[in-house]
């Protein structure tokens, strides 16, 4: 028998079934809206509605974009630099990257990474399409900015082999120390990289 009414105790299940949140967090929130003014979750309620058919995917670069449109701003860009493609696992990548106001090329978003235990292998992402994309607006510089993890290093690896001999200059992004961090607590992965990534100074 549970404890809250069905009510409060359905909303706690559904936040409930979000990556990292867990069951007192769940609670928190569904407390929370609770006990707030009617119209925090009718407004929560409306984005949540409007969420899939308020949204789309640039059918060029799979970022993504306003349902209906069909190119996302980012590409159409005049200022924008057609021929150096950032290559990104998810759309929240490219917003990152966007943040730092360093970039002035366009992105082109996989949908993932390469992960045999996730049954995600290369047919399930954009790599088909980034490829094309090279042929057709005659792409000079592909920077790999997907993660460095097994997943990443391998799709990263896959693109390489897929450009093939391809006449474009293939990046990745700098690896190595963050600022402020103590050699001490570094992993041997990170140092290996910030040795291999070192400049002079």
């Amino acid at each position: 028998m549970s404890v809250l009414p069905p009510a409060l105790q359905n909303m706690v299940d559904a936040f409930g079934l979000l990556p990292g949140v867990g069951p007192r967090t769940a609670e928190r929130y569904a407390y929370y809206l609770l006990r707030h003014a009617s119209d925090t979750p009718q407004k929560l309620s409306q984005a949540l509605q409007e969420l899939h058919s308020g949204i789309g995917y640039c059918q060029k670069t799979f970022a993504l974009v306003p349902a209906g449109q069909e190119l996302s701003d980012l590409y159409t860009d005049p200022r924008r630099d057609k021929k150096t493609v950032a290559v990104v696992a998810e759309p929240f990548d490219l917003v990152a990257l966007e943040k730092t106001g360093e970039f002035h090329g366009t992105y082109h978003v996989l949908g993932g990474l390469v992960s045999p235990i996730d049954n995600i292998g290369p047919e399930e992402l954009h790599i088909a399409e980034l490829v094309q994309r090279v042929d057709e607006d005659g792409v000079e510089e592909i920077i790999l900015a997907t993660n460095a993890s097994v997943e990443g290093e391998s799709t990263a690896l896959y693109i390489q082999q897929q450009l093939g001999d391809r006449k474009v200059k293939i990046t990745r992004l700098a690896r190595g120390l963050s600022v402020g961090v103590d050699l001490e607590y570094a992993d041997q992965i990170t140092l290996g990289r910030a040795l291999e990534g070192r400049q002079a100074i």
